[in-house]
């Protein structure tokens, strides 16, 4: 494996790759890797002729008061599971690299980020989309897959590949792969290690509140009563307080009262401790 923190390496390499007809997929990522990460390598790797996996812990979508600084940074152990997985380039450019001196862009993607986390974060999918947007140009990917965990995240790359017409990847090359748990449930996030053993044991409130509110709505229950009975659920768990608990369009986010006949999503953001979780589940359309 390659690691490159150069654009202009990462260029000619990826140049010659292309010349020999190769199908390119990009896995982003801002290190601090888990299973739930390798999983989106091996479904890049069974997909594409080649892999580029991304670590950049991006400035800009963090706020004020977030964890920036605090972030897990691990890159050498981090290359190490890439290598092993298969992986032929690691991309590690540095902030300066990223966004050199000047730099003044900002993309944003209006609709699909304004509420959940949108709402609890101002500027959060700014960022996100920026740097994404950043990524596809710098790679120029035939593929990238993204994990569902962070679901609203993946709505918003997929609009704004669609709104700009981008090819490399075109948007329906943005592949969600569904979110790899642990154990007990909990979705495995790099935000996970924050919690105390305390904290991790009521974590797994969460993912099993979420799969009885479904079963309830599937029963017919009215969806603020089961979403009520939700955050109650986690509260009780441990959980300080919810951000939000929503049924909503897969596609669009927009907020359901219950089921229609498309594909919806269960989407909870809560904390525990000074930890912030998110997590969602798909809910069948109505029958």
């Amino acid at each position: 494996m390659q690691t490159v923190k150069s654009l202009g390496v990462l260029r000619t390499t990826l140049g010659q790759w292309r010349k020999d007809g190769a199908r390119i997929a990009l896995v982003p990522t801002m290190g601090a890797l888990h299973e739930g990460h390798l999983t989106l390598v091996r479904r890049a790797r069974a997909e594409a002729d080649h892999v580029v996996a991304s670590i950049f812990v991006n400035p800009k979508q963090f706020g004020p008061n977030e964890d920036l600084d605090a972030y897990p940074r691990q890159l050498a152990a981090d290359a190490a599971m890439l290598e092993a997985e298969g992986v032929g380039v690691l991309w590690a450019p540095t902030v300066e690299e990223m966004y050199p001196s000047g730099f003044v862009t900002n993309v944003g993607v209006s609709g699909v980020s304004d509420g959940l986390c949108g709402a609890a974060r101002p500027g959060h999918f700014d960022g996100v989309a920026t740097v994404v947007l950043k990524l596809f140009n710098q790679v120029q990917p035939d593929l990238a897959f993204f994990g569902e965990k962070d679901f609203q995240q993946l709505a918003v790359i997929r609009t704004m590949a669609r709104d700009l017409d981008l090819t490399a990847p075109h948007a329906d090359n943005i592949i969600g792969v569904p979110t790899v748990r642990e154990a007990d449930g909990l979705a495995m996030s790099s935000r996970n290690r924050y919690l105390t053993s305390e904290q991790r044991t009521a974590a797994a409130a969460l993912p099993r509140a979420m799969k009885t509110a479904i079963a309830a709505i599937k029963a017919g229950a009215p969806g603020a009563e089961a979403l009520a009975q939700l955050q109650a659920e986690i509260i009780a768990a441990g959980f300080s307080s919810v951000d939000y608990a929503v049924l909503a369009d897969a596609t669009t986010l927009a907020p359901l009262a219950a089921p229609g006949k498309a594909p919806a999503r269960l989407l909870v953001a809560a904390r525990i401790g000074s930890t912030r979780l998110i997590d969602n589940m798909p809910v069948a359309p109505a029958p």
